[in-house]
């Protein structure tokens, strides 16, 4: 599928690296296919951010980053009926992802952890999911990264 994008101008991903999330991300419900894109040099970084790039709209990208690097016990609780439609779901193909946001303010880095993505990985569906947890839509991450960094010495 080729999509000319805003921030990666024309790319062409594979059919079957192709996500569908049947009703789209929050707000964007007519964006139904995306692109995770990454640099593949990073990918052994404990924390990296990554694009959820849009196929149906080259102008929409959403950050996104593994959730697990910054919160070890995050494990949301989501109703059943919502991931049905994405297949059978197990450890080894569940892949979760957050949405960051990078405000003017460093300080106010951070991620939505109530309306985490969840992917099946042998389907390639997607969803956008509320979780029945009380995590915050704005999880102050700034702080915690630039500590994992002071410790870790980089």
């Amino acid at each position: 599928m080729k999509a000319n994008t805003r921030m990666f101008g024309a790319i062409d991903i594979a059919d079957d690296k192709i996500i569908t999330m049947e009703k789209g991300m929050i707000g964007f419900p007519n964006l139904t296919h995306f692109a995770l894109i990454f640099d593949e040099e990073k990918k052994d970084k404990a924390f990296r951010i990554m694009w959820l790039q849009s196929m149906d709209d080259g102008e929409v990208a959403f950050p996104v980053t593994d959730p697990i690097y910054i919160k070890e016990d995050y494990a949301p609780s989501v109703n059943d009926e919502i991931i049905a439609p994405l297949g059978e779901m197990h450890a080894d193909n569940t892949y979760l992802l957050v949405t960051v946001t990078v405000p003017k303010q460093i300080e106010d880095f951070s991620v939505n952890l109530k309306a985490p993505i969840v992917i099946n990985t042998d389907s390639n569906k997607g969803a956008q999911v509320i979780t029945e947890d009380d995590y915050p839509v704005k999880f102050k991450i700034y702080d915690l990264l630039k500590a994992k960094r002071e410790k870790a010495g980089e």
